[in-house]
């Protein structure tokens, strides 16, 4: 019976970087719908291909794609890993999908954590991030500079601005996820299992909060 943890936020609100630390921590098992999709689209898979054209754009991909990549490797685990579910469901229709998916595998939603931070905040956190090319590892050009300009410390990949972190593009996705998550919210605000967390400051800070959250059984 496979506990599941979600993570709700608007882009840049840190729920992947929440998720990695997290994971570590409480070994949950993080499972990134957005990174998997990126991925789907760099090797040109059926599913790639079909969400490729909307996250350009800074669309949500269409609900019946982003069930079958959650629930395809939800169906890969053992009946008692613990998830994070990192971008997924956005919104109340995918939220019912995903609870029919647990149901027929015996899982549940044990808690749903809100990452809330402010609106301009969020545009220059993403407007500013860099990515490898190589490794994938992130950086930024103000709060985490590379060693050297355009150049991983890593693996010593060029570094990249992925199309959707321009600013005219963080802002369609925002007032997108605003939009879309408004009743999603209201919906596990009903069950009773959703916590709203302060995302703005800094991350060792919102970690702990997190942690204390998932293992204090609220």
């Amino acid at each position: 019976m496979p506990d599941v943890v979600i993570l709700l936020g608007g882009p840049g609100s840190g729920k992947g970087t929440t998720a990695e630390r997290v994971r570590d921590q409480l070994c949950y098992k993080h499972v990134s719908t957005g990174d998997m999709l990126r991925e789907a689209v760099k090797n040109g898979t059926e599913i790639g291909l079909e969400a490729e054209a909307y996250m350009k754009r800074g669309e949500l991909v269409p609900d019946d794609v982003m069930i079958k990549v959650v629930a395809e490797r939800l169906n890969r685990g053992k009946s008692a890993d613990k998830y994070l579910l990192d971008g997924f469901p956005r919104t109340l229709e995918q939220a019912e999908l995903l609870e029919q998916t647990l149901k027929s595998i015996g899982g549940k939603i044990t808690h749903v954590l809100l990452l809330d931070a402010p609106r301009e905040l969020l545009i220059k956190r993403l407007c500013g991030r860099r990515i490898c090319k190589e490794c994938g590892m992130n950086f930024h050009i103000e709060t985490m500079k590379p060693k050297q300009d355009g150049i991983c410390d890593a693996c010593g990949g060029e570094l990249y601005q992925r199309s959707d972190d321009h600013e005219s593009t963080i802002k369609n996705r925002l007032d997108v996820y605003s939009r879309q998550t408004k009743g999603l919210i209201s919906h596990y605000e009903g069950q009773g299992i959703l916590n709203k967390v302060y995302s703005g400051g800094p991350v060792d800070e919102l970690v702990r909060t997190v942690t204390g959250i998932l293992t204090s059984g609220r």
